[in-house]
């Protein structure tokens, strides 16, 4: 409950004497201390951002809602609301790249979210075309015998026909199998090889498409800021997504082996505390998370 008050009293109260107090003592404004007081990346991109939504001033407020191409007037257009000279280059380039973080960061989200929402259609022949590639990368010297076979079991599926197991990620959890299985060949094999252990064994492609959902979580809920601010000095893309991705698997499979569980049927419970490591691991505002760790 104080927490609370004191959140409110702060946010409303407090913050703008604050603010008000350090600008004279400093002859610069929030927005300057924070781009100069910094290194590039999250700890810089993550105070900006706060500062801007929490301003009552409305052009900074929609600083963090423009689209790229509007990112450089927006730019601007903060410089003349501040009163900064616009021939600072500095601040100019730092707020440049924090807004491309920020907008990115929200398209990124976007374009996941709407490759989430493609069901998997047999009929598709893209689609088709994935799911046969993602059975010749891990498993290069056996022939599928039929669309429609019990060897999709082989690579973790749950039954005859994979399409029933992308219904809850739609293509994106193909597209991510794919991708680790293509970019991390060895390691995917591996794995692979490794999730057929008789006593702790585990359904390879249906943990990818769980760790699918794990990662578009994560970046659903703003906790992958951090980790792609430190990233990507500008507009994070798809592929870092994917990217991450592949660190979920790989540390997945290394921390189920660790944890030897005692059968697939607690998965859900580690499934949740692998969940809760990698949150952790998120809140460092110099975290990044890559395969190559």
């Amino acid at each position: 409950m104080w927490a609370r008050v004191w959140r409110f009293l702060y946010s409303n109260y407090f913050r703008f004497w604050l603010k008000w107090i350090l600008r004279l003592l400093t002859g610069r404004c929030e927005l300057q201390r924070l781009l100069a007081g910094a290194e590039a990346g999250a700890r810089r991109t993550l105070s900006v951002e706060h500062s801007l939504e929490s301003s009552k001033n409305k052009v900074l407020r929609n600083a963090v809602h423009v689209e790229e191409a509007e990112v450089e007037k927006c730019v601007r257009d903060v410089m003349k609301e501040k009163k900064i000279e616009q021939k600072d280059t500095g601040f100019k380039t730092n707020l440049h790249i924090s807004l491309l973080q920020i907008t990115g960061y929200k398209k990124l989200y976007l374009n996941v979210e709407n490759l989430r929402k493609v069901p998997y259609d047999s009929e598709n022949e893209e689609h088709e075309e994935q799911l046969i590639e993602l059975w010749n990368l891990l498993m290069p010297h056996e022939n599928l015998k039929a669309r429609i076979s019990k060897q999709w079991c082989d690579i973790g599926f749950q039954g005859d026909d994979p399409k029933t197991d992308f219904r809850g990620m739609g293509l994106l959890g193909l597209v991510n199998l794919v991708y680790f299985s293509k970019h991390y060949t060895n390691e995917a094999r591996q794995i692979l090889s490794r999730s057929n252990h008789p006593k702790l064994g585990y359904s390879y492609a249906i943990v990818g498409i769980n760790l699918t959902e794990m990662a578009y979580s994560l970046l659903k809920n703003g906790a992958l800021k951090a980790h792609l601010y430190n990233m990507v000095s500008g507009l994070p893309q798809m592929e870092h997504f994917h990217q991450f991705y592949c660190y979920l698997v790989y540390e997945f499979d290394k921390f189920w082996f660790e944890e030897e569980p005692e059968s697939i049927m607690h998965f859900n419970q580690y499934r949740e505390k692998f969940h809760e490591k990698i949150k952790g691991l998120l809140l460092d505002h110099s975290v990044v998370l890559t395969l190559q760790d």
